[in-house]
C-alpha cells in the first residue's frame, strides 16, 4: 500500500478507473467537452485530475485552475449563509419569512383554474424559513428551468411579473415583493418543489444581514475559507481561465452556448442569483465540501457549527418521507427514489431504494452538469466539474460513485 492510501483509505490503482471511464465514455466520444474531479478522504486529496477542454474553439486544454458555471451548486452555499444567521439569533426554522419581508402575510394558494379565472385560498401556515430552505414554500422556477416550458397557470405570472433571478434586475427587496403577488402552487409544507426557494434566502440573507449579499458571502465563506475563485462575476484578469458551456445538438455534437469571452458571466450580474449565479473553481468547491465534512470549520476559521451542520442534511420533508412521496415536478439536481432533503442539501436515505452507495451522504449539482457530496460516515469529499447542459444529460453522479466508493479498502 502506498503512503496515499495509507492516508485515505482509497486504493491509487482503483481510483484511477475514474479517469479510465470519462476518457472512454465522454471525452474520447466528445460527448463532454472536458472535466475535472477531485477526491479526498479524511482531510487527504486522493485524487484529482483534469481531462479534454475547457474551450473547443480555442483549443485550450483544461486547466487546474479552471473556473466553471456552477449553477444550482450556489444553492448549498447561500443555505449556509443563512444558516449564520441563525446561528446568531436573528430567525428559528419555523418562523414566518413575513417577519422580515411583510408582504409576504399577503400569499394565496392556487386551488383551480387560471387568469381571471384562477380561484386561490388562503395558506393553511405562513411560508417559513424552514420551508424556503428546503423547497416546501409553494414556490416554482416560473417554468424558467432549462428544457422545461409554461407547465402551469401561476407559471404564466411568474412570466408576466418577469420574476427570473437572472436576468431580473430586481433590487432584493423588489424581488421579495414581487413573489408576494404570485401563489403559491401548493398549501406551504405539504409537497415538494424545486424553485426560486434559495433566490429568497439569498434575498433574506441581504435583507437581514444588511450587507449586499454578495458582500455577506465574501466576508462569512469566501474569504475564511479562501475560495479565492468564487464570485457572480468572473473577473477580467481570470477570463483566460473560465471554461465554454456547451449542450448536445440534435446530431448529439456539442453546441457553444456560452462563450467564456462574452459571456453574461463575465459582467456585473443585475440580480446576484443565491439560486444559481456563481461561479469558481474545483479547489474553491472542494474546500467548502471540506468545511462541511468537518463540521464547520477548516484550517482555524469557523464558519457554522458542527449540530448545524449536522441538522441541515436531516431529512426536513414532511413526515420524514422520501421525494418520491412528496416531489412535485419531474426536474431538479437529484434523483428521487430513497432521497430526502435537508437545509439545502439532499440526502441519500438508504441504499438500498437510492440503488447506489453512500447512504447519509449529502450534495447536489448544477445545471451545467456539476456535482458533488460530502459522505460523513465514510469521511469523503467528491467534486466533479464540466460544462453540458442541461444537467440530466449524463449520469455522472451514479457512475462516479460507483467508482470511488468501490475504491474504499479500509
Amino acid at each position: 500500500m502506498d503512503a496515499q492510501s495509507q492516508w485515505t483509505g482509497l486504493d491509487a490503482g482503483r481510483l484511477e478507473r475514474i479517469g479510465e471511464h470519462l476518457e472512454r465514455n465522454y471525452i474520447g466520444p466528445g460527448k463532454i467537452a472536458g472535466c475535472q474531479v477531485s477526491v479526498a478522504r479524511h482531510g487527504h486529496l486522493a485524487y484529482f485530475k483534469s481531462f479534454g477542454s475547457m474551450d473547443l474553439e480555442r483549443d485550450k486544454p483544461t486547466r487546474d485552475d479552471t473556473i466553471y458555471r456552477i449553477y444550482s451548486m450556489t444553492k448549498p452555499i447561500t443555505s449556509v449563509a443563512l444558516m449564520t444567521l441563525y446561528e446568531q439569533g436573528y430567525f428559528q426554522l419555523n418562523d414566518p419569512v413575513s417577519r422580515v419581508v411583510p408582504s409576504w402575510k399577503n400569499h394565496r394558494v392556487w386551488v383551480s383554474g387560471e387568469g381571471d379565472d384562477m380561484v386561490t385560498e388562503a395558506p393553511h401556515r405562513p411560508i417559513t424559513f424552514r420551508d424556503v430552505l428546503c423547497h416546501t414554500a409553494g414556490l416554482t422556477y416560473g417554468g424558467g428551468l432549462p428544457g422545461v416550458g409554461i407547465q402551469h397557470p401561476i407559471d404564466k405570472i411568474y412570466r408576466e411579473l418577469k420574476i427570473r433571478s437572472f436576468d431580473a434586475p430586481d433590487s432584493m427587496a423588489g424581488f421579495m415583493d414581487k413573489l408576494s403577488k404570485v401563489p403559491l402552487r401548493y398549501q406551504p409544507g405539504q409537497a415538494w418543489m424545486y424553485s426560486l426557494a434559495t433566490d429568497v434566502c439569498g434575498a433574506l440573507v441581504e435583507l437581514i444581514s444588511g450587507k449586499p449579499f454578495d458582500q455577506y458571502l465574501d466576508e462569512m465563506i469566501f474569504k475564511p475559507l479562501g475560495m479565492k475563485d468564487t464570485s457572480f462575476q468572473v473577473a477580467a484578469d481570470k477570463i483566460d481561465r473560465f471554461a465554454a458551456n456547451y449542450q448536445r445538438g440534435p446530431d448529439k455534437k456539442l453546441q457553444l452556448i456560452d462563450d467564456p469571452a462574452t459571456s453574461n458571466f463575465t459582467k456585473t450580474p443585475g440580480f446576484q442569483s443565491g439560486g444559481g449565479g456563481l461561479t469558481g473553481t474545483s479547489a474553491d468547491y472542494l474546500r467548502f465540501c471540506e468545511m462541511l465534512r468537518r463540521g464547520g470549520e477548516l484550517d482555524g476559521h469557523r464558519v457554522l457549527g458542527p449540530r448545524t451542520i449536522a441538522m441541515m442534511h436531516m431529512n426536513h420533508l414532511p413526515g420524514g418521507r422520501n421525494l418520491t412521496d412528496v416531489a412535485l415536478g419531474g426536474f431538479s439536481e437529484t434523483a428521487y427514489d430513497g432521497v430526502g432533503f435537508g437545509l439545502g442539501f439532499a440526502s441519500s436515505l438508504n441504499e438500498v431504494d437510492a440503488g447506489g452507495l453512500g447512504a447519509g451522504d449529502y450534495y447536489w449539482g448544477g445545471a451545467a452538469s456539476t456535482i458533488f457530496w460530502v459522505d460523513p460516515k465514510e469521511d469523503l469529499s467528491v467534486v466533479f466539474m464540466t460544462q453540458l447542459m442541461p444537467s440530466g444529460t449524463f449520469n455522472f453522479r451514479g457512475q462516479l460513485k460507483s467508482i470511488v466508493y468501490s475504491s474504499i479498502i479500509d
